[in-house]
């Protein structure tokens, strides 16, 4: 599959070979999501497309409350998953993953409800992502982008240790990882400018919202070692030694915090809409 010229291939493999980690840990997208953006739909809506659906997180939120789901992913690995738990539910009628990209969706013009991307705008050429969803919804349709803020909320030593770890892997990155072959991530704060400068919707606004769920010390780490710096980071070879080391700490420190337990963290999620 030939890839478009605004996708970029090191966006696309930044993911590549731990999509069973983060499936397990990651949160899944909250049933509010679905809520919100039907109310603004103002009816069950008859096509949902989630673009850069990742694993299915955030697409199988959607069964049971829309006519069709079509989860588009370009990467491989994460789209395996997601099919396999597709079958495993049997709902293959009603949601379909595509392999394809936010700027080619498999969608005829106006025939999209709701669009959305959970934590995967900021890996997407803005501009082309932007023009295809305005030609695939329909009028009255709705854009979201959406995103939690790591670290999750639970404690200031580990969430202090989880941030020095994120820029850690970042240096290592700029320092030994090939320029040509590193991944290009934009800033989330600006996707709200950039639906309003895009001209394609007449309302624009953004959502603060939070959720729950259970956490134990093994997903806590879990959810850093899903972060696609700190993967990327770790296949530098011997210059991540040093990373290795201090996500040992960072685990034991995990352990002792939760002491074989079970205890509720949040999430704290941005969403950013437009209405077309």
């Amino acid at each position: 599959m030939n890839i478009p010229e605004h996708n970029s291939r090191n966006n696309i493999d930044r993911f590549n070979g731990f999509q069973e980690l983060y499936d397990q840990h990651r949160p899944q997208a909250p049933g509010m999501v679905v809520d919100l953006l039907t109310n603004y739909l103002q009816k069950r809506p008859s096509l949902v497309v989630d673009v850069g659906c990742g694993t299915g997180l955030s697409t199988l939120i959607w069964q049971g409350r829309a006519a069709r789901v079509i989860g588009v992913e370009p990467n491989e690995d994460m789209i395996t998953v997601a099919r396999r738990k597709l079958e495993q539910q049997g709902d293959t009628d009603r949601i379909t993953f595509e392999q394809g990209y936010s700027n080619q969706l498999p969608v005829e013009q106006g025939a999209a409800d709701i669009i959305t991307c959970s934590q995967s705008f900021h890996w997407m050429e803005p501009v082309s992502t932007l023009q295809e969803a305005a030609r695939a919804l329909t009028t009255g349709g709705v854009f979201a982008v959406y995103d939690c803020d790591w670290p999750p909320t639970i404690n200031w030593q580990l969430e202090r240790e989880y941030e020095h770890l994120i820029r850690l892997s970042d240096r290592l990155i700029e320092q030994h990882a090939d320029p040509d072959k590193t991944a290009v991530k934009r800033d989330k704060s600006q996707h709200l400018q950039l639906l309003e400068d895009s001209g394609h919707f007449r309302f624009t606004r953004e959502i603060v919202f939070h959720h729950t769920e259970p956490c134990s010390a093994e997903r806590y780490t879990g959810i850093l070692l899903s972060q696609g710096g700190i993967q990327a980071a770790l296949k530098l070879g011997t210059a991540a030694q040093h990373l290795e080391s201090e996500i040992a700490v960072f685990q034991a420190m995990a352990d002792d915090f939760f002491r074989g337990g079970v205890i509720n963290i949040l999430f704290s999620y941005r969403m950013r809409l437009g209405i077309k």
